[in-house]
């Protein structure tokens, strides 16, 4: 119990402070201005980019259904007015409204590109300023309806499949090897004329070659000869008058002459001179009168009729 009582007497004995001590606790001083900034400097920023987002929304028309001029629907994309990609645009199907056309416009050329699924070019329309280029397996061009077709080209041939094919210029038409159609004709009230200036002109068939006029002539001219050969049939000449021009005359002797007009009933009747059409062994045809001898320099000459 003493030993309690001294040391309760001791530690009343010590010396008490009046004013005690007190650590303050927070932020002060520069640090408490650096975070008043911070925050002001964040809320600009938050009011600056909420006013660019309203501004960049008021600006690009952003609806509900999309922005600007795009709008998302149900069957897919629309686009209003004029709209520039600047990146490859990659769609299944393209097509405008239906009181409208579809314009594809470009500073320098329009290309479309067909890939198969591997990536590789199938097919490619090039549209420039010079020229319009195509380049795949099968060009087709079909009608309005989409089921004839009007004209096809691949490596192997061209095909033009309308009723009428109409060349409107001024030098006709160049071909420069063979030709082959069932049938040629010109317009009406026009003349059809096949023409080979510097080479010869052949038209074969294996069942018959027909040229007919049937209201105007029929007109064959050539520079140096014009053969007519039939090597298993006829040539038959089937008209009211054939007419053999610039033929030579045949010389006329005088005593056939007096043969002849003895032979008359009678003298003072007109005296009509008949001639005949001969022709040599080496195929010169030539007239000559009925009775005459003959001017050939071979010795025997046919006369087909007179």
């Amino acid at each position: 119990t003493r030993e309690q009582y001294i040391l309760a007497t001791q530690q009343n004995s010590l010396p008490r402070t009046e004013h005690p001590q007190f650590y303050p606790v927070g932020i002060y001083g520069w640090r408490k201005r650096c975070l008043y900034f911070f925050v002001l400097l964040l809320l600009v920023t938050m009011i600056v980019n909420l006013a660019m987002t309203i501004w960049i929304l008021k600006v690009m028309n952003f609806t509900v259904d999309g922005m600007g001029n795009l709008r998302v629907t149900k069957k897919g994309i629309r686009l209003e007015g004029i709209s520039e990609f600047l990146l490859p645009l990659y769609v299944k199907e393209i097509h405008s409204r239906k009181d409208s056309p579809l314009v594809l416009q470009s500073d320098r050329n329009v290309t479309l590109n067909a890939r198969n699924h591997m990536g590789q070019l199938t097919g490619q329309l090039t549209v420039g300023a010079d020229a319009v280029e195509a380049q795949c397996k099968r060009f087709e061009v079909r009608a309005s309806d989409g089921g004839k077709v009007l004209f096809s080209a691949d490596e192997d041939e061209i095909v033009i499949g309308a009723d009428r094919l109409k060349v409107t210029g001024t030098e006709g038409a160049v071909f420069g090897h063979s030709v082959e159609t069932p049938h040629i004709r010109a317009e009406p009230s026009q003349d059809l004329k096949l023409e080979s200036p510097t080479r010869s002109l052949v038209m074969e068939a294996p069942r018959g070659v027909q040229v007919s006029a049937a209201a105007g002539d029929l007109k064959a001219t050539c520079r140096k000869e014009l053969h007519l050969q039939s090597t298993e049939g006829e040539i038959f000449l089937n008209a009211d008058t054939i007419r053999l021009g610039n033929l030579p005359m045949g010389s006329f002797s005088s005593s056939s002459s007096s043969s002849f007009s003895s032979s008359s009933p009678s003298s003072s009747a007109p005296r009509q001179t008949i001639y005949e059409l001969c022709a040599c062994p080496n195929g010169k045809l030539y007239l000559s009168p009925a009775g005459a001898s003959s001017t050939c320099q071979s010795s025997s000459n046919i006369c087909l009729w007179s």
